[in-house]
This record gives structure tokens, sequence and C-alpha cells, in this order.
């Protein structure tokens, strides 16, 4: 279960899909408001898991009518913090900040308890090795069929922790441990998300990345199926944007400046849009009354975190 998760936790890199199509899912926006699409054409699931936080989003449907709009009028209790009785967009991305740092709190705290065998709130790299790894590494990996695989994920694993470890004793503390697990929420990891998208996709070894690779890690044609339009328009984004140098290739820099687009704030970007979805008067904030007018866009987004308090039964966010 351990060595899946490491599997599933290098994932990481082509986790993230935003307000665009599919093939941008290896660009990181600070913590993930959702892993869906952001396309209202075809459904809010995005503005939900943003409202409502990822992991509680999943359990919203289980709330009738009535539930909901309950759970909302005391969410945006929660959120209008200065009690006049409107959201206005600084408290909403506020909202939305605060549920991309309980996303990730949660994440690192639903594993912490796996790996801190020794219960002393840290994580030596060898808990974490042998905890993930232990019964193949005592095979050498022969009983798994794909041991190079395993072998490279576990190379990657260390690689990875040695850097969240800024101290250098091998020994995660919360924070490190956080870095380990969200590697694109701290500066100084920034080399380590770039390194590993470019080693996900360079098929052919060189350290870099060619239009194919680029093309091939986010699409692979079907038999007789015609390229999409999508398709033809990344490839003149790789030429026009993505390749700064015109070389013909993504170096450790382009990919850098491709995934990591640190001027994007997308807590506010959300904030803007479910303001202009839901404000109907528009003078700038929602009320209550405008909110549960919109609910089917509301319940299915980051702010609402209906789900934990279906299951909890309590109303802490």
């Amino acid at each position: 279960m351990m060595l899946l998760w490491s599997l599933a936790s290098l994932c990481v890199l082509a986790a993230v899909t935003f307000a665009v199509p599919a093939q941008e899912k290896r660009i990181h926006h600070q913590a993930d408001l959702s892993d869906h699409a952001h396309d209202d054409g075809h459904s809010f699931q995005y503005d939900h898991e943003a409202f409502l936080g990822k992991e509680e989003a999943k359990t919203f449907d289980q709330l009738s009518p009535e539930e909901s709009r309950d759970r909302l009028a005391k969410i945006v209790e929660r959120i209008d913090t200065d009690k006049d009785g409107y959201v206005s967009h600084t408290e909403l991305h506020y909202w939305i900040k605060h549920r991309q740092r309980r996303y990730i709190e949660e994440n690192v705290n639903k594993h912490w308890k796996d790996y801190d065998k020794n219960q002393d709130d840290k994580i030596a790299w060898e808990e974490y090795k042998n905890t993930t790894y232990g019964f193949y590494l005592d095979e050498e990996f022969d009983d798994i069929d794909d041991k190079a695989t395993y072998k490279s994920m576990l190379i990657r694993d260390e690689r990875r922790f040695r850097v969240a470890d800024r101290d250098g004793d091998s020994i995660a503390t919360r924070e490190e441990f956080t870095a380990f697990l969200h590697p694109e929420e701290f500066d100084y990891m920034k080399d380590v998300v770039v390194q590993e998208t470019v080693e996900d996709i360079d098929k052919d070894g060189d350290g870099k990345i060619n239009l194919d690779e680029y093309i091939g890690d986010m699409y692979t044609p079907e038999t007789g199926e015609s390229e999409p339009d999508w398709v033809q328009t990344e490839r003149k984004h790789f030429s026009d944007f993505r390749d700064t140098n015109k070389d013909g290739f993504l170096d450790a820099h382009e990919v850098a400046y491709w995934v990591l687009p640190a001027e994007v704030d997308h807590a506010d970007n959300e904030a803007k849009h479910l303001i202009h979805e839901t404000d109907t008067d528009k003078d700038g904030c929602l009320t209550l009354s405008e909110m549960l007018d919109k609910l089917d866009l509301i319940k299915t987004s980051t702010i609402t975190d209906y789900g934990s308090m279906r299951i909890y039964g309590h109303d802490e966010l």
C-alpha cells in the first residue's frame, strides 16, 4: 500500500489541471484548487473543489437540498469576517487560500502516522524507506515485473527527501515532510519539481524536452485519428512561447518558466470568477441570497467544505 502511495506521490507533476485544456496538467499554481478543468460550459466541478476543498467536495452530493442551504449559510457567515452581510473579493480570496492550506495540512497529517513509526514527531529517511519499500528491498525488487521502475522511484524519493531535509540530518520535521510531499509549495524545492518534470517527459535521456516528447506527454493518437486542434495549438505554443531560445528544445530554465508560473494567483482568479458568476446585482460582493440562487455553482467550488461538516458532524472549517 505504501509503495503504491509513493508511486502516486510521484505523479504530483501530472496532477494539476486548471482553466486550460488537459495538456496543461503539469503546470503548478501553488496548492491545487482542483484536479478538474475549469470549464463551466460542461460542469462546475472546478469551482466546487475550489470552494469546498478537494477531499470534502467528494461527499457533498450526499447532502439534501435543505442541508446544502443550511451549510452554505454557516460557511458564508465564516467567510464574512467583517460581518457586514456581504462576501467581498478580499474575504473570498482569503477563504480559498485557507482551503488550499488546509488541504495540504490534511494530506500531510493523513500520512504522518504511517511513517512516524517511533512516534517522535519526526520522520527519518530510514522510516520512510522501510515503510514504503521495505518488503521489496529485501528481495531487491526481484518479485516485481518492472523492477527498474521501482528502483528509480526509490532513487527519486531519496533525492527529493534529501532536498526537503534542509538541515541534512536525514530526519524530516513536519515542515520538511510537507516540502517532500508538496515540493511545488516551497521555493527551495523548485529545482526538484523541474528536474522530475524533465525526467518524466525526456524519453531519449538527453536532459532536454523536444517537441515530440512535449506532445507525446499530453497526447497519444488513436489509430486513424486526426490530430485535435488543441494539439496543433500546443505545437505552436512550444515554438512560440515555451522554447524561448529557439533551439528546438526545452531546457531546465524553460521548463521552470512553463510549470511554475509564480506570477499567477489562481485563488484570486477563482474568487473573481465566483463573484462574476454569482453577483447578480453587480455590486462586486456576494450575499447569501445570491449564493443560494447559484447553489449548483457554489456547491461544485472550494469554499464550502460541506463534506467534512457532514462526516464529522461539526461546523469547524
